[in-house]
């Protein structure tokens, strides 16, 4: 269906085109600041380092129902090669063919457009087959670290996992604020915790798919007015699947990506950084999760970690 009214007028209160100037290409991260990092470094207390990414497998989270991004495909190119001869150093070298966006990634600000646009009002045709994303490609986002903040929704609501199909709305947001003792602000990093990533973890690959607790529409709103630097969440959509709204599909990627240009993450594993936080009682920490830098890239894996 064409993206309907309420769609648009969301888009008008959250758009960041021009606010970095005409030539920016990363959005909201430019909110993070020396500032913002040295404060987040501040966080660190004990230097509990907690891993976010699952593990990258030829039976990983995707299934087949999205065209062309498959589970990474591993292959051994040299096994104990002794290169310079019999008697000399032998190596080992591997190669992999995989959708960057397979396991726990990035979405870039050129992954999705609508209107024919991207980010900052760029042509959607700027992203090409050969050439790839002209503007916005992955490789802008550059080392991306700054403070971290859990909106726990699934502990907030009092449950380790939302229902299938629940729609995080601003107010299960603040209720996550509430819980986690402190003021999303400039420059943060929030990473939304539905509890779904259990069903992959417990081998239910289709289940965990769909159908899936993920953010509402009226959510984008939520972040532009604490101007977060980007999301990430425990989902294979982000977005709640099957959409809030029958027939109109990632609404919430296009708010966040292309009208506010704001990175988005998912299958990011928040289980153990969930019980870490409660263990503490503290949700805000230094989190480091650059994307790698493939240049032109409309996505990218990344190996999060947030350090208590």
């Amino acid at each position: 269906m064409p993206l309907p009214a309420e769609f648009h007028e969301i888009a008008k209160r959250v758009n960041n085109w021009g606010r970095w100037g005409t030539a920016d290409e990363i959005g909201t991260l430019n909110l993070i600041t020396d500032a913002v990092v040295r404060e987040a470094a501040a966080t660190i207390r004990t230097g509990r380092r907690i891993p976010l990414a699952v593990p990258l497998r030829q039976d990983g989270i995707q299934t087949g129902v999205i065209p062309g991004r498959i589970n990474p495909l591993h292959t051994m190119i040299a096994v104990n090669f002794e290169m310079f001869g019999p008697g000399t150093v032998a190596t080992s070298d591997d190669a992999v063919t995989m959708g960057l966006q397979a396991g726990t990634h990035w979405d870039g600000l050129a992954h999705v457009s609508h209107t024919g646009r991207i980010y900052n009002g760029r042509p959607a045709a700027s992203i090409t087959t050969h050439d790839r994303a002209a503007f916005s490609g992955i490789e802008k986002a550059g080392p991306l670290v700054s403070r971290g903040v859990l909106l726990d929704v699934a502990r907030a609501r009092g449950t380790e996992r939302l229902p299938e199909g629940h729609t995080v709305t601003p107010e299960d947001l603040d209720a996550a604020e509430e819980l986690a003792g402190t003021t999303v602000r400039p420059g943060d990093i929030a990473l939304v915790r539905t509890g779904q990533i259990q069903r992959y973890l417990a081998g239910e690959k289709e289940a965990y798919a769909y159908p899936s607790p993920g953010l509402s529409l009226r959510t984008p709103e939520w972040f532009h007015a604490r101007d977060v630097a980007a999301v990430a969440n425990d989902t294979l959509t982000f977005e709640v699947f099957p959409p809030e709204i029958e027939d109109l599909w990632m609404p919430v990627h296009a708010l966040d990506l292309v009208e506010m240009g704001m990175l988005q993450g998912q299958n990011w594993n928040l289980e153990e950084l969930s019980d870490a936080c409660a263990e503490e009682g503290r949700y805000a920490f230094l989190l480091s999760a650059p994307p790698e830098p493939f240049v032109g890239g409309t996505g990218a894996p990344v190996a999060p970690v947030a350090i208590l």
